[in-house]
């Protein structure tokens, strides 16, 4: 589908067009981009769009192709959920992945941590345990370190976590006011598994690790129960 040149609020843009020059709307908008370089595809309102006459309607491939930039607050969870399956699917082979999550009953009330952990060889192992009473920060700290735990430092690990709170005090330098000696105790860890990552993975958006690990930890929660990871890694 061609493009012609229009104004959006007196900026310059590409809006899609038929072939003779017709603005192409679907539920009142219309897809523009704002370079032909970008792959961003946004959408304006038709009404909103002002096409000058005489403009000469440019072909298809005038602009790359693109990916739709989410407007709602659904659809930015959904591209964050996509954008974390992709990088899982491009993850080092030789790594092992978890998915690390904490769950409470109230904050603090019961708490529980659940991890979903796969092996480079596609062995998945399944942990969860129950905290009692504790913050949920606590459960999701607790659950990156039960997967450090488990992992020998000298294998390559990625850990997927829902919790930016986690990820801010473990590797941004974010200073802890709560859970001092906890925080520290996982920093070690940190620090001593040179091949680790610790990825944000976007929270009840449909990522199948991290759902399951969400499962396992209200699983501790409601049973009160624990199972344990087994040892791996160790050369």
């Amino acid at each position: 589908m061609p493009w012609i040149p229009a104004k959006l609020r007196d900026q310059k843009v590409f809006a899609r067009c038929t072939d003779d020059g017709k603005l192409v709307a679907q539920g009142g908008r219309v897809e523009i981009r704002y370079k032909p370089t970008d792959g961003r595809a946004y959408q304006a309102a038709l009404a909103n769009l002002e096409v000058r006459d005489g403009e000469a309607v440019l072909p298809e491939e005038h602009c790359v192709a693109g990916e739709a930039v989410p407007r709602t607050e659904k659809e930015k969870k959904a591209a964050s959920a996509k954008k974390a399956v992709a990088a899982a699917e491009t993850l080092p082979k030789d790594a092992y992945v978890a998915y690390a999550d904490g769950a409470c009953s109230g904050n603090p009330g019961p708490a529980g941590l659940g991890v979903l952990l796969t092996t480079p060889t596609g062995e998945k192992h399944e942990a969860y345990e129950f905290l009692g009473n504790a913050t949920n920060n606590v459960a999701e700290l607790t659950a990156i370190m039960r997967v450090l735990e488990a992992v020998d430092p000298s294998a390559k690990v990625v850990v997927h976590t829902d919790s930016q709170y986690s990820i801010g005090v473990l590797t941004k330098g974010w200073k802890a006011k709560a859970n001092v000696e906890l925080v520290a105790k996982i920093v070690a860890l940190v620090k001593a598994h040179k091949g680790l990552k610790i990825v944000y993975v976007p929270g009840h958006a449909g990522v199948a690790g991290n759902e399951r690990a969400d499962e396992l930890a209200r699983e501790a929660v409601s049973s009160r129960g624990t199972t344990k990871l087994p040892t791996l890694g160790a050369s």
